[in-house]
């Protein structure tokens, strides 16, 4: 007996080592290399990619109607629009599950992106999704918060009554109070930015493709993060500004912009952990 558990411990030993991965150092030819691959993987089989879209747009369509025709939700429109890239890790895994398969040379037709579903690591990709919802909920209490400490209670000072667009828009931009309340929400966002970049940067596609752990997954994200600060600040304003981009015709362009992101994120994790 004492033999048999001898050579178990032997072979647990180099498993136990694997389970830390390196983490390079990334360039700015990295982050093209996996825009420019990401894009590959969509025009793969563009089609595949409806359903998520179909998952995505109208929600986006009917956030954007909310915030165009009901006054009331106007305190709430940028925490809302910046807040979804918090749980954009969580919103695109069907992606990077897609692009784990065409790079083994599988499937992708069908509904083969929601093949996760039958992961082993569900339960921490469920746990680590629950923690972004968190976080983005947190993001709007902060930001009523904010918005009440400086422009005063959100309903009460702008009612749907006698507030129109221009007028919101107006103490926003040409008040003491407004500027107060873009330069604190983008500084305090800037925050939530980095805590979810730190997080989950990689640690979605990290749990899809390796037998890992999500303390494990979590752990190596934040290294990502930590040997590649100002490449993962690059990273965070191409998402942002792509979001924004894709947003400005009608949100159509986000039909391209959020597949092509998230076929991205699985290559960037690719060329950053080893």
């Amino acid at each position: 007996m004492a033999i048999v558990q001898t050579h178990t411990h032997a072979a647990a030993a180099p498993a136990s080592a694997k389970s830390v991965p390196k983490v390079r150092k990334l360039t700015l030819v990295d982050i093209a290399h996996a825009l420019t691959e990401g894009f590959a993987d969509f025009r793969a089989k563009p089609m595949t990619h409806l359903p998520i879209i179909a998952l995505i747009y109208p929600l986006a369509t009917a956030f954007g109607f909310l915030f165009v025709f009901n006054y009331d939700m106007l305190p709430l429109a940028f925490p809302i629009l910046s807040g979804s890239l918090l749980v954009g890790p969580l919103v695109t895994v069907g992606l990077y599950e897609m692009s784990r398969r065409i790079e083994r040379g599988e499937d992708i037709s069908g509904l083969q992106a929601f093949n996760f579903f039958h992961s082993r690591a569900l339960g921490d990709i469920a746990m680590l999704g629950l923690f972004l919802v968190a976080l983005f909920f947190l993001w709007l209490a902060t930001a009523m918060t904010l918005f009440s400490v400086t422009l005063g209670d959100p309903w009460q000072l702008l009612p749907t009554e006698s507030v129109s667009l221009g007028e919101f828009v107006r103490q926003l931009f040409t008040t003491e109070q407004g500027w107060t309340l873009i330069a604190a929400g983008n500084l305090i966002g800037l925050v939530f930015a980095v805590v979810t970049l730190s997080v989950a940067v990689v640690s979605f596609p990290m749990l899809l493709d390796r037998e890992v752990s999500l303390a494990t997954a979590m752990q190596t994200s934040a290294r990502v993060m930590t040997v590649n600060p100002l490449m993962m600040a690059v990273w965070g304003l191409i998402v942002a500004a792509s979001m924004a981009l894709g947003a400005l015709p009608a949100l159509v362009g986000l039909c391209v912009v959020i597949p092509v992101l998230g076929h991205a994120s699985w290559h960037l994790y690719k060329k950053a952990v080893v």
